[in-house]
């Protein structure tokens, strides 16, 4: 696609989980490229449903299976737009889920994360993905799901 269209912006559809342990915090993930933090999750391939690139990405990322996903948001407008050092540009529409159940044995390191870990609300670390700080910040401020943006 990128062939064609060089570095053009698109439109990208995610699915991403705040995925909270018994102590109500929340995972998320160091990633290696940008050394940021954001939540498990990625973007739909074609012919998915948001829940189907839910499970697929959070177990790809985490290796946790998850259980009983409710709607915590839908965030698009200038949050979404986006530009890669690349010089790719993207719009994307982020579907994001609250999860509370999960089982499995979170590993440490994947392909695109150095480590993952648990942070209650007051203690988020930083820097935050610009790409996600809305819907963490969201959370962390307890707002009420579901939230449309």
């Amino acid at each position: 696609m990128r062939s064609m269209i060089g570095h053009e912006r698109l439109i990208t559809v995610g699915c991403g989980a705040i995925i909270e342990d018994e102590e109500g915090r929340i995972l998320l993930q160091r990633r290696k490229d940008q050394n940021n933090w954001c939540l498990p999750g990625g973007l739909m391939e074609i012919g998915e449903t948001f829940m189907e690139t839910l499970h697929r990405e959070v177990l790809e990322e985490t290796d946790l299976i998850i259980e009983g996903p409710e709607l915590f948001g839908i965030y698009s407008g200038d949050i979404g737009l986006r530009e890669y050092p690349n010089g790719d540009k993207i719009f994307s529409v982020q579907i994001i889920f609250r999860v509370t159940s999960y089982h499995g044995e979170l590993k440490q390191e994947g392909l695109e994360s150095s480590e993952h870990r648990f942070f209650p609300r007051d203690s988020l670390p930083q820097p935050l993905n610009p790409g996600q700080a809305a819907f963490i910040l969201d959370w962390a401020e307890g707002l009420k799901a579901p939230i449309v943006r």
